[in-house]
């Protein structure tokens, strides 16, 4: 068991280092090697914990459209592309996992009238999904996080937020949590991250 443990440590080291690679050289448009096209590993093992629950705040509006990407005419900011897994606690994908997104905009409003950087897609096949969409702003009390919900039919809905590293004002919000971060890397004036959802199911 030892063993055992010590090689999933060094596995998961491995993948965090170069998990992103593929999708770093496929943002700046770069054709990808033929190693690089296959589904990166998920990050877990048996037994991990839950994704947290969040609070849902004051901004979710329901019926979002469906797309992957939230970027249309007069959006500004850092492009971020956000991609992952939805697990089970026993490392198994979830194929069609519906993931609902919102957030704020580069300047820390939502948008309350429409549906700009709202929308919601599905898990492919893998258990895979990708979101283009932009760093949010801040606002007072709060850092910078993205919302979402992540449903399975016939399940509780997991509502949480994500955070990111590296920003002055995750110690001082009350909901920050650290083990909410994204993975970040930048990639040439864009920045890619993974996050992956963890659901218990059984």
């Amino acid at each position: 068991m030892e063993r055992d443990n010590s090689f999933l440590a060094v596995r998961r080291r491995f993948l965090r280092t170069w998990g992103a690679v593929p999708l770093a050289l496929a943002s700046s448009g770069m054709a990808l090697p033929a190693w690089a096209q296959a589904a990166p590993t998920p990050e877990c093992g048996d037994g991990d914990d839950p994704t947290p629950r969040q609070m849902e705040g004051p901004f979710f509006k329901p019926r979002t459209p469906r797309r992957i990407s939230l970027l249309e005419p007069g959006i500004t900011g850092t492009r971020l592309v956000l991609s992952g897994f939805v697990l089970s606690t026993a490392c198994k994908p979830v194929a069609g996992a519906l993931l609902d997104f919102w957030q704020a905009n580069d300047q820390g409003d939502y948008d309350n009238q429409t549906y700009r950087l709202r929308g919601h897609q599905f898990t492919d096949g893998d258990g895979r999904y990708r979101l283009e969409t932009i760093v949010p702003g801040l606002y007072p009390g709060r850092t910078r996080h993205i919302h979402v919900k992540v449903q399975v039919p016939n399940r509780p809905v997991l509502t949480t937020q994500v955070y990111f590293p590296g920003e002055a004002q995750n110690e001082d919000d009350f909901l920050f949590r650290a083990d909410l971060l994204v993975k970040m890397r930048d990639a040439g004036g864009a920045r890619d991250g993974r996050f992956d959802f963890v659901l218990k199911l059984a």
